[in-house]
């Protein structure tokens, strides 16, 4: 492996490492207040590793990678602004959060064909494959918007039981597509949620069951 992809590797674990965290964060509070919550640092930690996998999938030219987390770069930053994180932000790193995905669609529309060649392109990588992968990304990216959905009409940020059966489903697709992409960042970070899913699930029924 040459240095450069050790490099896009790294950047790869480490945005891995950040939705780790995040899943961790919740599911630890979770287990201690015996109900399902939505803390300030999972969208804190989900915001990093989204701005992480992007440059990551760009780099490895994965078109369902980023186009999963483009979908659900700015839940996030609702999010963040629901829980009264991002009227903390400093001013130049709140503006580089919110303008990155616009500057990066732009410069791909500036050159559309050239995009097409660098996520389509590859021979060895079928169409049909990276359509699958981007079907997956995009079934476990709706997992966010039917969260925002929710939050909204709640008036606060949540996370609901449909949250984590949309995180299952999704995430069993991506799992099989990173097994035929050989993408050990997204078999690993897709492994670790799995188990906090089912488990973000049962403290959500038996905390229904108690408080109906």
């Amino acid at each position: 492996m040459t240095a450069a992809q050790w490099g896009i590797l790294c950047i790869g674990l480490l945005a891995q490492g950040f939705f780790s965290a995040r899943i961790l964060v919740q599911w630890i509070l979770s287990e201690r207040a015996k109900k399902v919550l939505s803390p300030a640092l999972f969208w804190i930690l989900s915001i990093a590793g989204a701005y992480l996998l992007c440059i990551y999938g760009w780099l490895r030219n994965d078109f369902a990678i980023v186009l999963g987390q483009f979908i659900s770069y700015y839940i996030y930053l609702w999010n963040l602004k629901m829980k009264g994180v991002w009227a903390r932000i400093p001013k130049i790193p709140a503006w580089i959060l919110l303008f990155t995905p616009v500057v990066a669609i732009a410069l791909v529309a500036g050159s559309a064909s050239d995009a097409a060649d660098k996520f389509f392109g590859d021979p060895d990588i079928p169409v049909w494959l990276v359509v699958y992968g981007s079907a997956g990304q995009v079934l476990f990216t709706l997992r966010f918007i039917y969260q925002w959905l929710v939050s909204r009409h709640d008036r606060e940020s949540v996370l609901p039981p449909g949250f984590w059966w949309i995180s299952l489903l999704g995430s069993g697709i991506i799992i099989s597509y990173a097994i035929m992409r050989v993408d050990a960042v997204l078999i690993l970070g897709q492994s670790v949620g799995f188990i906090a899913y089912c488990r973000n699930l049962w403290i959500g029924r038996r905390s229904r069951l108690k408080h109906p």
